[in-house]
């Protein structure tokens, strides 16, 4: 449905004040129920329109932007409303600009939503706006079907975490006893009880011989009060735990046949695998299938040989940044957009504060998860996180290792490198010389040498 727009916001009227670089651009201020959109004064006796969010009245507000002869539109990426709009936008051939709300809230007298519109239009007519970044639509896809899999894998923790629930409820101490409830151990021994089984004895031999605990301290923690209405959520919530594991095996399926898809229409890569640096087994929430192989023929780079990401992580984050890194112009850029690199404010030539921007990218959380995960290797970035967090604590080191490991993922997939870990020990070597050789400068500034304190000759060189 079309209208016109309420009468108490009638659209401004008058020249702009700055020069118009987008001649045929328009603004679209998104809502849950209708769009209102706003289109130069000169291409329609009504210049701003409101629309229903049904799919014929958004045909139809394409067609009216063609009838203006509108080529880009600007609008706020609000929750997901803009979605559908977007994709009919981008099939008619019309440029669409993504906007960061955050970009735009700080203007002062636009409380309505046909200011916003008119706003969007006058800032992008004049190139005042930056589009956010979004990829390719074979990545998007892929994106979705892995944000999907972590709401289930949610979702399945939070049954888990109800079945601890009922379990101490009853005083069955199995979680203090097994590390891992859903274990082999842990969930043999559920279904046992599930199915009415409550003898301590004949539950505690459902052991697996690779579980730390003995029989017998599992045989006590098992003798509890088992009463019915715990028994009853207990039965449901692993009901639903079964069920959202058949729900993450499809949509691993569907993830893999994505996967396969995309990597068969690119060329295979000329060097074999890498061998994998780490040995280790599958994690029960990782994809069943071989995610190392069918991404090394996507990106033809093994972005698990870097220290902290795994061929699961990496997967999740070709899903958020995909495999053209030519979005961002450099490095420096792609760690501003990742809200990994600070953000200075200067006022008079005075550093006010280089706080990192709060963000909710995903891709940086992944990054900052396997910064933490380096504290106790013995690898380069492990000695470069354990130097920093040394002076100036755990926090900003996991930013500072974060963002190393986002500019060596950069430069994996822009092809300048193949990583290689040099250790921890290599690290700190060099670091000791870049030491040496400051030391050195300083000490020549101030009209003296630098004396070795093992050899007593002086440091004329790196040492």
């Amino acid at each position: 449905m079309e209208g016109k727009a309420r009468r108490n916001h009638r659209p401004r009227k008058g020249p702009s004040l700055l020069e118009r670089v987008n001649p045929n651009a328009a603004g679209i201020d998104c809502g849950s129920a209708e769009h209102y959109v706003a289109v130069p004064q000169d291409r329609d006796a009504e210049p701003v329109r409101r629309f229903k969010t049904f799919t014929a009245d958004l045909h139809r507000l394409a067609d009216w932007l063609s009838s203006c002869r509108i080529e880009t539109v600007a609008m706020e990426s609000t929750s997901v409303y803009w979605i559908p709009i977007y994709e009919i936008l981008v099939a008619r051939g019309i440029k669409v600009v993504l906007v960061n709300a955050r970009h735009l809230k700080n203007a002062p007298g636009r409380k309505s939503d046909v200011t916003d519109c008119e706003w969007l239009r006058d800032l992008h007519s004049v190139g005042l706006l930056r589009g956010s970044f979004r990829p390719e639509e074979e990545i998007v896809t892929l994106r979705s079907y892995l944000r999907h899999r972590e709401t289930l894998v949610q979702s399945a923790a939070t049954m888990v975490t109800r079945m601890q629930k009922a379990l101490v409820q009853m005083n069955l101490q199995l979680p203090v006893v097994i590390k891992d409830i859903i274990g082999l151990t842990g969930l043999r021994i559920i279904r046992e009880i599930v199915e009415g089984e409550t003898d301590p004895a004949h539950l505690a031999k459902h052991r697996d011989p690779h579980c730390r605990a003995s029989e017998a301290e599992i045989r006590a923690a098992l003798t509890g009060h088992y009463r019915p209405e715990h028994l009853f959520a207990l039965k449901q919530n692993l009901e639903l735990f079964d069920a959202l594991q058949r729900q993450v095996e499809a949509c691993d399926v569907q993830i893999e046949a994505c996967l396969a898809a995309q990597a068969a229409k690119m060329t295979s890569p000329s060097s074999p695998l890498p061998t994998p640096r780490h040995r280790r087994n599958r994690r029960s929430n990782e994809p069943q299938f071989d995610v190392r192989t069918i991404l090394y023929r996507l990106v033809n780079t093994d972005l698990s040989q870097l220290d902290g990401i795994g061929p699961h992580a990496a997967l999740r984050l070709i899903s958020e940044i995909g495999t053209d890194m030519s979005h961002w112009r450099t490095e420096r850029h792609f760690t501003s957009w990742l809200t990994l690199a600070p953000n200075n404010r200067v006022s008079g030539g005075r550093l006010l504060s280089s706080k990192t921007q709060p963000s909710a990218n995903r891709a940086a959380a992944i990054f900052r998860m396997a910064a933490m995960s380096l504290a106790r290797t013995q690898t380069a970035l492990g000695a470069f996180y354990r130097r920093l967090a040394c002076r100036i604590g755990k926090a900003k080191a996991i930013t500072a290792t974060a963002r190393k490991l986002a500019i060596l993922v950069y430069r994996c997939l822009k092809g300048q490198i193949v990583y290689s870990d040099p250790g921890a020990a290599a690290y700190d070597l060099r670091h000791r010389h870049s030491v040496v050789r400051r030391l050195r400068r300083r000490a020549a500034a101030l009209g003296f040498n630098l004396v070795s304190g093992e050899t007593g000759e002086i440091l004329d060189g790196v040492s």
